[in-house]
Formats: structure tokens, sequence, C-alpha cells
């Protein structure tokens, strides 16, 4: 059963398949271990209704936050600009509703630059690390395809760590039904 919403979307390409918001409520009061027990049809169903589900909540999600901003960020600007700030959290009024933005501050340096300065610092006998925090990294790609006499030098300073596994689950037919 698909779920219908007194708000019709303005384009259909919320998502491809048909999701069933009833069928994934049930799936919110599960424990882990009945979630795991599930046969592998179900099991299947389940994980593919709720990506369903993500993908529309994140389509909506990102087009409630377009209307947000085109319904407040004019007015957020000016009252941020009237406290004399160009980022952070301001609070608007409209009727009974009190609206938080915060427009948090994003720094980026120049690591060209910051290098020059850097040696710049160290020339003139200071620490560079009492100015600038440096964070060394190799990427993958780069430390696999070094010589291995290369590698040995840094293997002390690497460590592997696994990543958070993704699943994806999909029915096959074989003999004697699904």
């Amino acid at each position: 059963m698909t779920t219908s919403s007194p708000i019709p979307p303005t384009s259909s390409s919320f998502h491809s398949a048909p999701v069933d918001l009833e069928y994934a409520m049930p799936l919110a009061e599960m424990s882990v271990a009945q979630i795991a027990a599930l046969p592998p049809a179900q099991l299947q169903q389940a994980h593919t209704n709720l990506l369903g589900l993500q993908t529309v909540i994140k389509a909506v999600l990102d087009r409630m936050h377009t209307a947000l901003e085109q319904r407040y960020a004019q007015q957020a600007q000016a009252a941020r600009l009237a406290n004399g700030r160009d980022f952070g959290v301001c609070h608007l009024s409209d009727g009974a509703l009190r609206v938080s933005v915060d427009l948090p501050k994003k720094v980026s340096w120049d690591q060209t630059q910051l290098a020059a300065i850097a040696a710049r610092i160290a020339e003139a006998g200071d620490r560079v690390q009492d100015y600038i925090d440096t964070d060394y990294s190799i990427s993958e790609s780069r430390f696999n395809n070094w010589p291995p006499a290369l590698k040995e030098q840094f293997e002390a300073a690497r460590t592997v760590k696994p990543g958070k596994p993704s699943y994806r689950l999909a029915l096959v037919e074989f003999e004697g039904g699904v």
C-alpha cells in the first residue's frame, strides 16, 4: 500500500519504487534481533522499502529546507547584519512561530600560502606548531603504488580501521522457489 499525502509533491521524482509507510512502522517497534530473524524475502522487502522511504524523506527534507531558505533567508541576513554579525544564530518571528536560523562559519585556508608562512615562522626561529595545526595524510592509492622499501618507512605510522559496512539485498530465484 502506497501512502498518500494531503500535500501532493510538485514532482514525481521522489522515488522510483512504491514505498509503504505502514509496512515500515512495525519495524520501528522491533528489536534488532527480531529484525535479524526475519525470513530472507521479508528482510529484503523491508530493507528495500526503508531505502525507498529514506530517499523520499531526504528529497522532501531538501525541498523543505529550500522553502525555508526562500522564506526566511533575507530576514535572517538582515537580523544578523543589524547585530553586526555575518554568521551565527538569529531568531525570527513568523506569527506564533519562532524561527531560529543558524548560519555557521566555514573557514578554509589556502594550503600553499600556509606552507609559505610556516616556512617563514621556522626561519625566524619560532615553533610552527605554536601557530599552525598540521595534519599529515597520504592517499591510499598513492601509498599502494609506492615501492616496498618506501612503504616500509611509513608502515609504523599507518593505521587501518574498518569503515561502516553497507548492505544490498536482492532476492535471487533458484530451483524450488524463491
